[in-house]
């Protein structure tokens, strides 16, 4: 099961390598999650002050909360990952071309995870060239059913 999905990300981008953080969320914003209102379009993270931040992740209010004043629907909350892991992630945001891009968001032991990459954008004849395989993929596959 997945709360949200990046689905265009994998388009946009060429994936290196992938990894796998926790959360850190507010009661309201779980069960909202856990309802589908988070939206990961425009997402990306950032290592800030020694920490990994999500940040443009949209959440929407919980629809059975009274009135929230003052929420923030796309402020940054933060990705808990190993230290390890953190200063490996920043000496590779560092290098030119390459960013983070958080692929979904789903359930883990009543815990909400995040799958992200370290990503490198595509060009264009990139993107097309992507495509020319997918098609040709399907087309195998009809092929082969008869």
């Amino acid at each position: 099961m997945v709360y949200a999905d990046n689905r265009k990300a994998s388009h946009e981008y060429e994936i290196l390598e992938t990894f796998e953080g926790g959360l850190v969320l507010t009661g309201a914003e779980v069960k909202s999650i856990r309802e589908g209102g988070a939206k990961l379009a425009g997402a990306y993270l950032q290592v800030f002050q020694g920490e990994l931040w999500l940040i443009g992740m949209h959440v929407s209010p919980y629809s059975k909360q009274g009135k929230s004043d003052g929420y923030d629907l796309t402020k940054r909350r933060k990705v808990l990952v190993n230290k390890k892991e953190l200063n490996y992630l920043a000496g590779k945001t560092q290098q030119k071309g390459l960013t983070l891009v958080p692929f979904s968001l789903y359930p883990q032991a009543r815990r909400i995870k995040c799958s992200f990459a370290i990503c490198r954008g595509k060009k264009l004849h990139d993107k097309r060239e992507s495509i020319k395989a997918r098609d040709l993929q399907r087309q195998m596959l009809r092929d082969q059913r008869g």
